[in-house]
């Protein structure tokens, strides 16, 4: 069973959204309900499944939608039509305190724009969720601090945020959000404020701290390379509507449509695709004539960056291992040409 699964989700704006869904369900475009009504679609029937453990990012322009999808998770807006189902559990469903009591434990949320309070250190800051659990004065600093360290931030727990930099104050909405142990972590924009080298630093201890913590992430963000580097899955919105979801590696190289293809066109293709994706299997390569001299091993879960100067340099045959280290399949500089390819489509 997945984690999280949205399903049929419409959210129309305005002051009379239920008038307006049949025409949204026939097929009208935004742009139409728009004109037509003075409505605007925010979620135009939108289905995925997130899996347990893994980060699902949602992408696309401003107004795509992506923040409106990821507050319906929660029921900061509740769908014109639709169900959101958390661990077997109808969201829609819930009561107000029910819903209460769902947002202490199951999810927490980090913001664009930090969301801190002024007036409290960051050590009251951290400690807020676990205050509105209940806990006690003393288990939430002893909870505070832990998650104060993980960000890196030990000995500014005395500071207020206008005395950190943006990526610190960043840091401390992430550990706030963690506090709580969530099991479910959604993060809208929340690297978008930060400058190129703060953001990217963001972006790797997000990823140190998922591979120890295990979360289920859902991550909003409009930048692709962002979204590259920290999605197990991606899903792509367009004027409300989901149009590809898929790994990293689907959506580079088969892009749903135009709209998607614009945005992959010029994607550092060497960063995203894994050995195992652009290999000959073994039972389809022609291996009579390979000299063992000439061949060099790789994981199948290596990115060609990491063995592409090495074919360049060489000329040799990469050799795809699995963990076992059993043979799955062999690159030759012909696979990565046309892999790297702007008009490579359809890998196996």
């Amino acid at each position: 069973m997945s984690k999280i699964e949205v399903k049929n989700v419409f959210k129309i704006f305005g002051t009379n959204p239920d008038s307006v869904l049949p025409m949204v369900k026939e097929g009208a475009s935004k742009e139409e309900i728009l004109e037509k009504t003075g409505h605007t679609v925010g979620l135009d029937n939108v289905s995925l499944s997130i899996e347990e453990g893994e980060t699902f990012v949602c992408m696309g322009l401003s107004g795509s939608g992506k923040s409106t999808l990821i507050r319906h998770l929660n029921r900061l807006i509740d769908p014109t039509d639709g169900d959101i189902i958390v661990d077997g559990t109808n969201v829609m469903e819930l009561s107000d305190q029910q819903l209460i009591e769902f947002r202490k434990h199951e999810m927490s949320m980090v913001f664009q724009r930090f969301g801190l309070f002024p007036h409290k250190t960051v050590l009251e800051n951290v400690g807020y969720g676990l205050e509105i659990q209940g806990k006690e004065v003393e288990e939430r600093k002893k909870l505070a601090m832990a998650q104060i360290e993980s960000v890196g931030l030990q000995g500014f727990e005395d500071q207020y945020p206008s005395q950190l930099s943006g990526g610190m104050q960043q840091r401390v909405g992430l550990a706030r959000a963690l506090a709580t142990n969530p099991q479910i972590l959604l993060m809208d924009e929340a690297f978008s404020a930060l400058d190129p080298l703060i953001r990217s630093d963001m972006q790797s201890q997000l990823i140190e701290l998922q591979a120890k913590l295990k979360k289920t992430i859902v991550f909003i963000t409009h930048d692709l390379d962002e979204s590259l580097r920290l999605g197990d899955h991606i899903g792509i919105l367009n004027g409300g509507r989901l149009v590809q979801a898929g790994t990293p590696e689907e959506i580079i190289m088969n892009p749903a449509d135009d709209y998607v293809e614009a945005f992959v066109k010029d994607v550092n293709r060497a960063k995203v695709l894994r050995a195992k994706t652009v290999m000959v299997k073994v039972n389809e390569f022609d291996s009579k004539n390979l000299k063992l001299a000439d061949v060099f091993k790789v994981d199948e879960g290596s990115y060609i960056e990491q063995f592409l100067p090495k074919v360049l340099a060489d000329r040799c045959t990469i050799q795809v291992v699995d963990k076992m280290g059993d043979i799955k399949g062999y690159i030759t500089e012909k696979e990565l040409a046309v892999s790297l390819s702007k008009d490579a489509h359809n890998i196996r």
